[in-house]
């Protein structure tokens, strides 16, 4: 395939490494297969208007990944190991940078669905549930919520308890109504990029506190305190997205001590919560008076269910969140709703997250096995770790590299509080609907490049 011409738009950066990205795609997707020559260097510089030197960096670079083989007279070509095509659709899926649950092979998903929608549309009261519900949940639902809550440990009074449509309306919701602009709000130097997002919306200030392998550090908290006036605390307790730490009971305890001294509204966004198989207390049931407390389901069952459960400290914040949130999203779509709280009630759930997290523990033990040299952050029962990079290597690089491929990566900076000074990693998502063996594919791409890492570095140097 002489002819070949790669579209570069879409890649960012040196030209070299954009064509290096587009030659790993177009082998990945079948665009190029096993023996396909390759264009001379020359032909494709001045097909592209770039210099000759560029090529050649771009031809060596997919050489050392063993992709093409060949030089000189004979020319370039696909190695018949390269990697072997796939759907188009299936890398599609993967390129958005989303944390998604894996999909397990086998899994009983679509049938609890189907099931489901079944029951629902054969109850006599389907139509009236179809309409426009209350913006805090219909009862039944609020109640279903509370039981969910309180068999996870929580004080949870159905007055307290809220169903939102998602945890991102429900963060929307609480920053609004818990915060004012300018107040400060403590949290990691990387946090999860959608409430940063809201934060920023709202005019609340992110305020970075020391980490250490467990997340906030709760005697940096207090010291914070001391230099400046801090209104909440924002903390994803269990698998941290993105950095997959893990507070344990003393900490959950000694951070929520540190919260009462201190006034602090706590947001417990716990997206992760019902991960692992042991799973931990909340943060809400130490301090239930002064925590706002969001378990959702897109993260441990599907991104489809936009629906969370929210707890609040009071019965006079739960009137002014739920009218908050009638000016977002107005209501949980009521399918959704009715589906989490069926399964709520006849023990579907659990098994569904048993799925999910069998299919992540499979997918973490695969990781490890290829990247057994790589230093990362990961939670066992979790799809997401966080691998950080040498000094000066380029995140922005193996991102434009590894997501035409099929494996869902993000730079520091994007959930850096000061991107500026963001330290260069990644967060690799190994959810999704990427098969394990697209997976062990894609993490022997990472692990080819990690190897050779000091050819990505900011200079460009080869």
């Amino acid at each position: 395939m002489q002819s070949w011409s790669p579209d570069l738009s879409s890649y960012p950066g040196p030209k070299y490494q954009a064509i290096a990205a587009a030659l790993l795609r177009d082998i990945e997707r079948g665009l190029l297969s096993s023996g396909d020559r390759l264009p001379p260097q020359r032909t494709l510089a001045d097909t592209l208007s770039v210099d000759l030197t560029t090529v050649t960096k771009a031809y060596n670079e997919v050489r050392k990944l063993g992709l093409i083989e060949g030089s000189g007279s004979r020319g370039s070509f696909v190695r018949s190991a390269a990697v072997p095509p796939v759907p188009e659709a299936a890398v599609a899926t993967i390129e958005t940078g989303m944390n998604l649950p894996p999909e397990p092979v086998g899994g009983s998903l679509a049938g609890c669905i189907r099931e489901g929608i079944a029951a629902f549309l054969a109850s006599p009261a389907a139509l009236a549930k179809l309409q426009y519900q209350p913006s805090g949940g219909a009862l039944a639902e609020r109640a279903a919520a509370a039981a969910f809550l309180q068999a996870r440990g929580i004080d949870a009074p159905e007055d307290l308890v809220l169903v939102t449509s998602g945890s991102q309306n429900a963060l929307h919701g609480i920053v609004s109504t818990a915060l004012e602009p300018g107040d400060a709000v403590a949290t990691g130097a990387y946090v999860y990029p959608g409430f940063l997002s809201v934060a920023r919306r709202y005019g609340v200030e992110p305020v970075a506190i020391e980490t250490d392998d467990e997340g906030l550090v709760p005697g940096a908290l207090k010291a914070a305190c001391r230099r400046r006036r801090i209104k909440a605390v924002y903390v994803v307790p269990t698998n941290d997205n993105p950095t997959a730490s893990t507070m344990q009971a003393a900490r959950r305890r000694a951070l929520a001590e540190v919260a009462s001294q201190e006034g602090l509204e706590i947001i417990e966004d716990d997206a992760y919560g019902l991960l692992p198989s042991v799973p931990l207390s909340p943060i809400a049931c130490e301090a239930p008076e002064r925590t706002w407390h969001i378990s959702s389901f897109s993260k441990i069952v599907s991104p489809a269910l936009r629906v969370a459960y929210v707890r609040v400290p009071s019965a006079r914040k739960a009137w002014r969140l739920a009218a908050d949130l009638h000016e977002t999203a107005i209501m949980a779509p009521p399918l959704s709703a009715a589906l989490v709280t069926r399964w709520t009630q006849d023990g579907q759930l659990p098994r569904l997250v048993a799925e999910i997290r069998d299919e992540a523990v499979a997918r973490q033990q695969l990781a490890r096995e290829i990247l057994g040299g790589a230093d990362y952050s990961c939670h066992p029962e979790g799809y997401h770790f966080w691998l950080p990079l040498p000094a000066g290597t380029s995140p922005s690089y193996l991102v434009d590299t590894l997501r035409p491929i099929g494996l869902s990566v993000v730079p520091s900076d994007v959930f850096a509080v000061e991107p500026k000074q963001a330290a260069p990693a990644l967060r690799v998502s190994i959810g999704g609907s990427i098969s394990r063996e697209r997976l062990a594919r894609a993490l022997s791409m990472l692990d080819a490049l990690l190897a050779h890492g000091s050819r990505f570095r900011k200079s460009g140097i080869v």
